[in-house]
């Protein structure tokens, strides 16, 4: 609803502006749906007549898109931006759930985030990749007023991410003339942290952990979606135990040694 009434303000309580409201929007029919179900208990509280309009969501599987690309809408934002980007693509949290990150929520020795889970999920840790660590600690450097109670992006709700985002990466389409990039959505980021983590792992419950699921079955669907993932891959070497960790940290894989040179692989 306050989506709706900062979009609309008082044309809030004309039915027909809001039904024609939600129909123009660039968003899917879920989305549509939850604004419909809001605005109809909206309508029954303050007694107003409206035919309710219904949005049915296509039943199909989430396109996963290159970390390449995902890394390339990154590299083109804005520092705030960026930084949140980094943080949904490393963890699979929510949107939400990023938004309402606090300073305390963040161990910045280890990097390592404790989220609050939305949608009444399970409590969970995940991992920041050093460089998305880096992005942080330049972030706080820039803004002192950050207190360990504070909302690390402040203000932002999860409608301005999405806005920004999309703003980000529509311009960034357009200019590289490659339309792929507009199917990426930020769910597109949980999604994928999701698939590369049960092709790295083939481990259902440890996905459904650290996606915050309360049912095995809302994670089952990345069964099926690993097996239409790209299967290229970019590979690295280590010669020393410190060049294996940093390897690590960012996400390959071991594969095999040869040579006294340990060769690592992740997917593109």
């Amino acid at each position: 609803m306050k989506f709706l009434i900062r979009n609309l303000g008082s044309a809030i309580n004309n039915p027909e502006a809001v039904r024609e409201f939600i129909a123009k929007l660039d968003r899917n029919e879920g989305y549509k749906r939850n604004l419909v179900y809001a605005y109809d208990c909206y309508a029954k509280v303050y007694r107003i007549q409206w035919n309710k309009p219904i949005y049915r969501p296509s039943p199909k599987l989430p396109r996963i898109p290159l970390e390449e690309k995902i890394n390339l809408i990154i590299a083109n934002s804005s520092k705030k931006l960026a930084l949140a980007l980094s943080i949904s693509r490393d963890t699979g949290l929510r949107p939400i759930e990023v938004m309402n990150l606090r300073l305390k929520d963040v161990d910045l020795q280890n990097g390592l985030v404790y989220p609050a889970t939305a949608k009444h999920g399970s409590a969970r840790v995940l991992k920041l990749k050093p460089s998305t660590l880096n992005l942080l600690s330049s972030y706080l450097a820039l803004h002192p007023e950050i207190t360990l109670e504070s909302r690390i992006f402040g203000k932002w709700s999860s409608d301005d991410y999405g806005k920004y985002f999309r703003i980000v990466r529509n311009r960034l389409a357009q200019k590289l003339n490659d339309s792929t990039l507009k199917t990426i959505t930020l769910y597109s980021l949980r999604h994928h942290f999701a698939t590369k983590l049960y092709n790295q792992t083939r481990n259902l419950l440890l996905v459904k952990e650290l996606l915050g699921h309360k049912k095995i079955e809302t994670t089952l669907i990345y069964t099926q979606l690993t097996n239409n993932e790209n299967d290229e891959y970019v590979s690295a070497i280590a010669k020393t135990v410190e060049e294996a960790r940093k390897l690590i940290e960012e996400g390959f894989e071991f594969v095999t040694e040869m040579d006294g040179v340990k060769i690592f692989r992740k997917r593109k």
